[in-house]
């Protein structure tokens, strides 16, 4: 009897201790690359940690423009496993460089067509769509007389001059997929002429999107060139912000996922991959943005503009992705003197 009840003792005690040390195991730290904003960060790594047990997801936040140059700067000795919400020209030009590593998470099948990688395996995965918005301050434009701007041609009107500020599309992927719907609905001539007017309107480039809308915000500018998400976000927050989506067309872009090839943690990269295209995934992305990767999922944002989806304009992501070093080269060396310091 003393034996088995010593027996019972040691198998409790041994019990006792095995279970801290299983939840000390380490979890696999997955360091991630994105351009998300920063009010999405956590709450996106709480449900990813939550939903893919033994992965610590670790971001790495930067605009757009200064992770894309990081990614390709480290191209032979790649720092991160993934990308998680990134602008999908850039994901392009990376795909391009045969940096990404193939992979079709379960279930991005069910992803709209237009928005996931067409090769086999997939290469990226789509999550949801933004396009480029005027944010108009409605007190300020009273207090400055400015009209209200329907189209983008209206901000050449010398009324604007000196209360617009707009993202630098070298560091910016808002500012990039704006200049990049002007010069789809434009052709490319009639852009550089339309950019080279409203330059004289513009009182800085910013090198975040957002910035521009917050100024307009906080009543610096009258107008701030950003896009939808940042504009309703403050709207909803109480700012004096009318969200006027042009008439005349607006640059889009989508926010896409895809793994570095040179992981060093590819299996646990892979599964935030096949988590990233989830409907629990996109339930998060539904709290930002309107238009999302996977049918179905209804999002819960409110206030966007019902016109955004019909004012898109039709891009071949490839060939603006192809085109995009030239395009910024060109957009760098004719305005960034009036760019914001970095």
């Amino acid at each position: 009897m003393r034996r088995r009840l010593a027996c019972l003792a040691t198998l409790a005690s041994a019990l006792l201790f095995a279970a801290p040390a299983a939840e000390a195991q380490p979890r696999t730290r997955v360091t991630v690359y994105t351009a998300l904003e920063n009010e999405q960060l956590g709450p996106l790594k709480a449900a990813a940690e939550a939903a893919v047990p033994g992965v610590e997801v670790a971001w790495v936040r930067d605009s757009t423009g200064v992770i894309t140059a990081r990614l390709l700067a480290e191209r032979a000795n790649p720092r991160a496993d993934m990308i998680w919400g990134l602008s999908v020209f850039s994901i392009l030009q990376m795909q391009g460089l045969d940096m990404l590593e193939p992979y079709t998470p379960a279930g991005a099948d069910a992803l709209r067509p237009n928005m996931r990688s067409d090769r086999s395996p997939m290469t990226w995965t789509g999550m949801d769509a933004f396009v480029s918005a005027i944010c108009f301050n409605t007190v300020v434009a009273q207090q400055r007389n400015l009209p209200r701007p329907t189209a983008w041609a209206d901000m050449l009107n010398p009324a604007f001059r000196g209360q617009v500020v707009m993202p630098n599309p070298a560091s910016s992927g808002t500012g990039f997929l704006t200049i990049a719907g002007w010069i789809v609905t434009m052709g490319e001539a009639r852009a550089w002429e339309f950019m080279t007017a409203l330059h004289n309107n513009i009182q800085v480039y910013t090198h975040s999107g957002s910035a521009p809308c917050n100024n307009a915000a906080r009543g610096e500018y009258g107008v701030g060139l950003s896009f939808d998400m940042r504009a309703v976000t403050l709207r909803n927050q109480g700012a004096p912000i009318e969200v006027i989506i042009p008439t005349d067309g607006v640059g889009f872009d989508l926010e896409a996922t895809a793994l570095v090839r040179g992981s060093r943690n590819l299996d646990a990269a892979r599964r935030l991959a096949d988590f990233a295209v989830s409907r629990a995934a996109m339930e998060q992305y539904g709290r930002f943005f309107a238009l999302l990767a996977l049918p179905g999922v209804v999002p819960t944002v409110q206030n966007y503009p019902p016109e955004f989806a019909a004012r898109m304009v039709s891009a071949d992501f490839s060939a603006v992705a192809a085109d995009r070093e030239r395009i910024l080269r060109e957009w760098t060396t004719r305005f960034d003197g009036k760019s914001a310091p970095r």
